[in-house]
């Protein structure tokens, strides 16, 4: 395996190509649960049928956990929209299309996404009477067993060369209410800066899935509240927002 051709860097892992293979590794402090946690978790989609890079063997390489699968090469539908503006609505009609396939999946040996925002909700910095109210409401809110991305963005599908979408980055995968997820990606269209992709991602889901948008914005502040945990200083200022100008039931 060589490790000279980088594609990527993230937060404590980097991923690089070594001819049809991807090889994501993990910074030698990361938790070897987690790696073997996230390895399990992509296999697991995989039974499903989606398009996504197939694992071909989690190993140790100059003492780093790392993850072997499939390199799929293409563009990024978010390198797409950008340099297609124009068809930008054609490209979005794609995504959430791509997200309802996803949703219609179920994998019932993930975690259950209500047990995952209960434990985020927990490790914020809110006070206790917040952290109630999340809580309380998040124990509220239906439960469901779709297959959830956890972070469904343009930067996370791949369109292949003969135009086929794979899907990437599983790490977040969870079973549970899909309109958590769909309030994800909401947030992270805003904390990209594209309020107007947010706005039409989310009429275009709720038309396509017959949701009603109030039932998906009752979401917004848990998932925001979860994602302060990981987010930087800047993120949690943003998020924390959307947490507190929500009226509770």
């Amino acid at each position: 395996m060589k490790l000279d051709r980088m594609i990527a860097v993230r937060n404590h892992k980097t991923v690089y190509r070594d001819g049809n293979l991807c090889l994501k590794v993990f910074d030698k402090a990361y938790s070897k649960a987690d790696v073997l946690n996230e390895a399990l978790n992509q296999a697991r989609v995989e039974e499903t049928g989606l398009n996504i890079p197939k694992i071909h063997e989690v190993a140790l390489i100059e003492g780093k956990w790392t993850i072997i699968m499939d390199y799929i090469k293409g563009k990024t539908l978010a390198e797409i929209m950008q340099k297609n503006p124009e068809k930008k609505d054609e490209y979005l009609e794609m995504f959430v299309n791509l997200q309802l396939e996803v949703q219609s999946k179920t994998s019932p040996l993930l975690t259950k996404l209500k047990d995952k925002m209960n434990r985020k909700i927990s490790q914020t910095t809110f006070d206790a009477t917040t952290r109630y109210e999340l809580h309380t409401r998040l124990d509220s809110m239906p439960k469901h067993n779709k297959l959830c991305h956890g972070d469904f963005n343009p930067s996370n599908i791949i369109i292949a060369e003969d135009g086929t979408p794979y899907i990437l980055d599983w790490s977040h995968v969870t079973q549970g209410n899909a309109s958590a997820d769909v309030a994800r990606t909401y947030l992270l269209f805003w904390l990209n800066g594209d309020i107007d992709g947010a706005e039409k991602y989310l009429d275009l889901f709720c038309a396509k899935s017959h949701t009603e948008k109030q039932y998906v914005q009752k979401w917004m502040p848990i998932v925001a509240a979860s994602q302060t945990v990981k987010g930087n200083e800047k993120e949690r200022e943003f998020l924390n927002g959307w947490v507190n100008v929500v009226d509770y039931e």
